[in-house]
């Protein structure tokens, strides 16, 4: 295989990309594509060219997506107020219709895209190969589901035949009701599942920064609960690094925060020495 022929000339450099190709190759890396990071079309399509060369390069990808403001839009079409409590997407009855039809939606966008790229993509969602068993968080959220297992089988199956499994933040109570799950912790409950080698969060911004704002390249849990401590990570950082600690005490090797509108910054990530954005081990 010309790797020149299928890496982009702003990416990684040759020389890297051949070393980790072999480090990952018999391992699982997790990508959360945060809703945020979609509106942009130019940015999705980076992404998906960046999920091609992941698969055509032999390596097993998850992709977990999340749909933000895709949802807070179709919500304000019907003229429904959002509430959120602790971050979280307070969802009734309606709400949770909507919520499942966007993110279904959005689902076959990236499969398709994936597909006319020249990578199969297999859905994975509520009305299709579910995955994730699911009780309510609390009762004041409504239809929020905290995963309780993850149907691994499914997604190796998957992977198996070279393809790539995208996965929507949806799940499914033992009464089959559909529940919203927050897409870091979806994210985050299929690695620690799986086991990754790599739990990828791509976000609008750079990764953690100090106090001085200046990014940080890599972190330990302890240090990052120093750092929640001391307020120099707040508000919505805050769930998405509880999922990220998570992650790395419970079988993931390392979780990586990147920014996911510069342009390859997951083959960055993946394949350079100097990666993405912040790293995150235990």
């Amino acid at each position: 295989m010309d790797l020149k022929n299928i890496l982009p000339e702003d990416g990684p450099p040759l020389s890297e990309v051949n070393k980790y190709i072999e480090k990952y190759k018999n391992d699982l890396i997790v990508i959360k594509y945060g809703g945020n990071v979609l509106i942009d079309r130019n940015v999705f399509n980076n992404f998906i060219t960046d999920l091609f060369i992941l698969n055509k390069l032999g390596l097993s990808t998850v992709v977990v997506h999340g749909g933000g403001p895709r949802i807070k839009r179709e919500l304000e079409k019907s003229n429904i107020q959002s509430k959120f409590i602790r971050g979280l997407r307070v969802t009734d009855k309606s709400i949770i219709n909507i919520v499942e039809s966007v993110l279904i939606d959005f689902n076959d966008d990236i499969v398709q895209n994936l597909n006319k790229k020249g990578s199969e993509g297999v859905s994975i969602h509520t009305k299709n190969n579910n995955i994730v068993e699911v009780i309510p968080e609390a009762k004041e959220l409504g239809f929020v589901g905290i995963p309780t297992k993850i149907n691994n089988d499914t997604i190796l199956n998957i992977l198996k035949q070279n393809k790539v499994p995208i996965v929507s933040p949806l799940g499914l109570d033992k009464n089959n009701q559909t529940y919203n799950v927050n897409g870091d912790t979806a994210a985050m409950a299929i690695a620690k599942s799986l086991k990754a080698r790599r739990l990828l969060l791509m976000t609008n911004v750079d990764g953690v920064l100090n106090k001085e704002k200046k990014l940080i390249e890599e972190i330990s849990s302890k240090e990052i609960l120093e750092m929640i401590k001391n307020e120099t990570i707040t508000e919505g950082m805050i769930p998405k690094i509880n999922a990220c600690l998570d992650a790395v005490n419970n079988g993931v090797t390392a979780v990586g925060i990147i920014n996911g509108t510069k342009k390859h910054s997951c083959l960055w990530e993946i394949f350079s020495d100097k990666g993405a954005g912040t790293l995150i081990r235990k």
